[in-house]
């Protein structure tokens, strides 16, 4: 799992300090790099036992809500599909048009049940082009089935993740497809 020149980066740590993380490194990154994806953002209402808010497109900046507001009272996480979807669609458009690497926020609930995102998981995975996430520790099971075992597993850490990245860069593009007989 943490061979170093895996073009699937999975970052570990808790969900906020991956998203300051991943935030980090799209702004050092954005000059030099055709970025493609989604980083999360919390909703900032209080009192809520779900922090799922938004997750914002790296191309546009636009933001796509994925929560429906269940008061405060409520104990249930309140994701909203519709909005994740919405938002994959994005990426899926984004890969289509050309791009150096995906960020996609994380593996979660939903992509483990084949929504949410995970069209624009399989996108990236299909297209052969580097992945930058983070996996919801439950839903390991599921990640694998999609993406195999063949990833690098990277702290929270932006050197790190700027080092897999200079490395991935630098690898030959993988050959698929008919080009690959």
């Amino acid at each position: 799992m943490d061979t170093p020149g895996n073009r699937i980066a999975v970052v570990r740590g808790a969900s906020s300090e991956v998203q300051e993380v991943f935030r980090t490194l799209v702004e050092r990154w954005r000059p030099a790099v055709r970025l493609a994806g989604l980083i999360a953002e919390p909703h900032g209402l209080p009192d809520r036992a779900c922090s799922a808010g938004f997750l914002r497109h790296l191309t546009s900046d636009e933001r796509f809500s994925i929560f429906h507001d269940l008061g405060p009272s409520a104990t249930a996480c309140h994701l909203d599909g519709v909005g994740a979807l919405t938002a994959a669609d994005a990426v899926r458009r984004d890969i289509a048009a050309g791009c150096d690497l995906v960020l996609l926020s994380k593996f979660g609930k939903l992509e483990a049940d084949g929504k949410g995102l995970f069209g624009a998981f399989t996108a990236t995975l299909d297209a052969h082009i580097p992945l930058l996430t983070s996996i919801s520790p439950a839903c390991q099971p599921q990640w694998e089935k999609l993406a195999g075992k063949s990833y690098t597993v990277l702290p929270a850490d932006p050197d790190r993740i700027a080092a897999w990245w200079r490395a991935v860069r630098k690898m030959p593009a993988p050959l698929h497809g008919a080009a690959a007989l």
